[in-house]
């Protein structure tokens, strides 16, 4: 029997303790690791750089600033070469845009015989995207305009409260469609530059 007890020798006991405290912290090691690679790559806690969507609304153009979707200013015939906006002290600090409806709006006006023909713009104080989102959809911001003037009853087209409404509901109409189509409106005033009823 002695011959057996040799054979067997007997686990040391300090070894089992070190194995399951090493592995204890490799496992923690990966988890914390693990988490923290999903945190930063914004799957999880909405953390990371990835999770941080950039704002890609027009921003208000402080006068004397560079608008970088600034239209390019071309000179027309007879003007002689394009100069530089030079903006006043007063007023707004930020830069007004306009933009020009090509043709004229011609619509009958709500309940009455009477025909409407109205010439257009706009202004913004937020960068060149809108004047390029007006262009881009004036056909659709053209129906709509026609909606809005065929619901305009004849007593507005001859007061200046009523035109004033008009101008508001026209603002509203225009930033519908920008919103629809673009996410984002814009245009803070529309302008009558001629306004006839028959």
């Amino acid at each position: 029997m002695s011959e057996k007890k040799e054979k067997d020798p007997k686990p040391k006991k300090g070894k089992g303790a070190m194995v399951k405290v090493l592995g204890a912290l490799v496992l923690v090691g990966a988890g914390g690791g693990g988490t923290f690679a999903l945190v930063q790559s914004g799957m999880i806690g909405g953390g990371g750089e990835h999770a941080k969507k950039e704002d890609n609304t027009p921003k208000l153009v402080k006068k004397g600033e560079e608008d970088p979707y600034a239209p390019k200013g071309e000179a027309k015939e007879g003007e002689g070469e394009a100069h530089a906006d030079v903006d006043g002290d007063g007023g707004s600090e930020y830069k007004t845009s306009y933009y020009n409806f090509t043709e004229d709006f011609t619509s009958n006006l709500k309940n009455s015989p009477s025909l409407v023909q109205i010439s257009l713009a706009c202004s913004t104080h937020r960068d060149g995207r809108v004047l390029l989102w007006l262009r881009k959809h004036e056909l659709a911001i053209r129906s709509e305009i026609l909606v809005v003037l065929a619901d305009t009853p004849e007593e507005d087209a001859f007061t200046p409260d009523g035109k004033q409404r008009l101008q508001k509901r026209l603002t509203g109409a225009i930033n519908k469609v920008l919103t629809e189509t673009e996410g984002f409106g814009g245009v803070d005033q529309v302008y009558f530059k001629s306004f006839l009823v028959q």
